[in-house]
């Protein structure tokens, strides 16, 4: 996949994003791990994301995942790569900065880090609304950008997926 395309992708999702988000009247927020801040960053690259973007947290290490509420003990039995707390990661970011949405991002972008059970490109993402948390997990390909970027490309398609139309 070559960069370019992927960037294409990525703009044409984010304008889809904000014209869904401002006509219904949504906001939302990001926990960040393994992409750093960088869906943050996508977001925010269009004139008048404030509308609709409340803002977000990088929680890259553990010490700061626990200081904005994710438990010692999800992080101790699952890991900070896991599905549980993906789940938390975006429940965090949708009540501690009182938004509609929450997103939360962790995996491993590499170049070390995996492991056999928790592999290179492995990153799970999740979306939490008032009621509902979906979390989805990917084995991302490349080099550490292309993975963060891909990484960020993937929640791009589960918010517009997840968000009504009308």
């Amino acid at each position: 996949m070559k960069r370019t395309n992927i960037n294409v992708r990525i703009n044409i999702k984010l304008k889809t994003l904000a014209n869904i988000l401002k006509s219904r009247n949504l906001t939302m927020s990001v926990c960040e791990s393994c992409t750093g801040g960088m869906l943050g960053s996508m977001i925010t690259s269009l004139p008048g994301s404030s509308f609709y973007f409340a803002g977000g947290i990088i929680a890259y290490s553990n010490a700061v995942k626990e200081k904005f509420g994710i438990q010692h003990r999800i992080l101790l039995r699952y890991g900070a790569v896991s599905k549980q707390t993906a789940g938390e990661m975006a429940k965090i970011a949708r009540q501690q900065l009182m938004t509609d949405i929450g997103i939360g991002i962790t995996g491993i972008a590499g170049p070390d880090g995996g492991s056999k059970g928790k592999p290179l490109g492995l990153v799970y993402i999740a979306i939490s609304s008032h009621d509902t948390v979906r979390i989805e997990r990917y084995l991302l390909k490349g080099r550490r950008n292309e993975i963060r970027h891909k990484a960020c490309d993937k929640a791009l398609d589960m918010i517009i997926d997840q968000l009504p139309r009308n």
